[in-house]
């Protein structure tokens, strides 16, 4: 028994002293490293960015108001605007912005607005023997339109970010080929010609909606509706050009009032500033 117990003591006096051995024969344990996890990207980068957008607009415009300037002529009181209508467009506009913070960000843009046709017919009674007699106005319409505007970003999630927007400035309206063709009720025609183009600007403004998608750190998709208020243009003075005229007649211009577009758009905003990494605090195991 006593040398069962000298046994058992000699073995745990070994087990203690061996692996201090063992771990003096394999040398220094490793040093760990302090490690550093990805750099995190903020989701958005104050600074100037580049817009482009391509859209259609579907415009329309609330009366065809006349304005005569013969003071002489006498204007028919049973004259009603029987049906109006123009076309839609096609735009493309560029722009400048600079992007605030996170939510907020303002830009300048200018737009193209292809040509599109217009028409307008009115009816009377007074001076038709027998009926209503007809004018049929038609003419082109051609704008651009130039706008500083603000945007809020409203979150974004899965890199889609919403927004509304608001903005102010200005519509030069080009109104050419503008013509008058009058039915007269006994099978009589009269004809009618604006001489020259107007062109004229007018205020103009408009309200956003759209949602955006992150492509990258610099490139975002938009698609967005806008609507548009460009105000009223006025054609240029038609005259009669029908034989026996000889310059009589109403001499009247006409205005396109409260001319409206309703656009869908899309396009892309490129960020001259890329996100600046946030490196975050070291992280050491051990």
């Amino acid at each position: 028994m006593g040398n069962v117990k000298s046994l058992v003591l000699a073995g745990m006096a070994a087990f203690v002293i061996v692996p201090g051995a063992f771990a003096a024969d394999l040398g220094p344990g490793p040093i760990l490293q302090p490690v550093q996890a990805p750099p995190v990207v903020e989701d958005f980068a104050s600074g100037w960015y580049l817009r482009g957008d391509v859209g259609v607009g579907s415009q329309r415009f609330k009366d065809f108001e006349h304005h005569q300037t013969n003071s002489a002529f006498v204007w028919p009181a049973s004259w009603r605007i029987d049906q109006k209508d123009i076309k839609d467009t096609a735009f493309v506009g560029f722009g400048v912005g600079y992007q605030w913070n996170a939510w907020l960000r303002t830009d300048v843009t200018g737009e193209y607005r292809q040509s599109s046709k217009g028409k307008a017919i009115g009816s009377y009674t007074e001076f038709c023997p027998g009926g209503r007699c007809f004018d049929v106005y038609d003419f082109d319409h051609q704008a651009s339109v130039f706008l500083a505007n603000l945007y809020v970003d409203l979150g974004t999630w899965w890199c889609l970010t919403p927004y509304v927007g608001a903005g102010i400035g200005g519509a030069r309206h080009n109104i050419s080929s503008l013509h008058d063709v009058g039915f007269i009720s006994d099978g009589t025609t009269g004809f009618g010609l604006a001489d020259n183009d107007q062109v004229k600007w007018t205020t103009a403004w408009a309200l956003h909606a759209g949602l955006g998608y992150a492509v990258s750190n610099n490139l975002r998709l938009e698609i967005g509706y806008r609507y548009l208020n460009m105000g009223s243009p006025d054609t240029a003075v038609v005259n009669c050009n029908s034989a026996g005229c000889s310059g009589t007649g109403p001499r009247a211009f006409y205005t396109l009032s409260d001319f409206v577009s309703h656009d869908i758009h899309v396009g892309m905003r490129w960020m001259l500033t890329e996100p600046v990494p946030i490196a975050p605090p070291l992280i050491r195991k051990g």
